[in-house]
């Protein structure tokens, strides 16, 4: 989510790093990107649960608070989801697919008030997307040769030449 700048060029690897790190870094980072992206989708959706004053007709009446909390806990699992593969293989905007995944949700629930099987079937769409964005970031990561991983019979002095030839 954030570009590091080397001489005024963006560094094109930053966004697709492996993030490593501890568990309470991560656990912080699912929690701030859900609660930013369920803030953001209820900042989009306050001129259709605001006052009647913008000329749109408002939502249907009721709390909002049920689709947040539903919104929240999705937000949670795509979030998760993303930053657990983004642990293991790089892939690539993990945070703006969760926040836009879940303010998505968030401001269509808010404005439409959908019945609980629509809702149900936005979030698994939700849920879908984030699991095919890992599938395809942990299918398309070539595997990283290490010093380790050489066969016996390609290390010197095992039949194979210093220089790889």
């Amino acid at each position: 989510m954030i570009e590091s700048f080397h001489d005024g060029e963006p560094d094109q690897d930053a966004e697709e790093m492996v993030r490593r790190s501890s568990f309470g870094r991560h656990a912080l980072w699912v929690v701030g990107v859900t609660a930013f992206a369920v803030a953001l989708g209820w900042a989009t959706a306050l001129v259709r649960i605001g006052p009647d004053q913008s000329g749109l007709p408002p939502a249907l009446p009721g709390s909002v608070w049920p689709y947040l909390t539903v919104w929240g806990v999705t937000g949670l699992t795509v979030a998760a989801m993303l930053r657990a593969t983004a642990a293991k293989v790089p892939l690539y905007a993990a945070g703006r697919t969760a926040m836009l995944l879940t303010a998505l949700g968030t401001r269509l629930s808010l404005g439409w008030r959908p019945e609980a099987l629509v809702l149900a079937a936005l979030i698994t769409a939700a849920l879908a997307w984030a699991a095919l964005w890992c599938a395809f970031a942990l299918r398309t990561t070539r595997p990283r040769k290490t010093a380790g991983d050489a066969a016996p019979d390609e290390r010197p002095g095992r039949g194979a030449s210093p220089l790889g030839k």
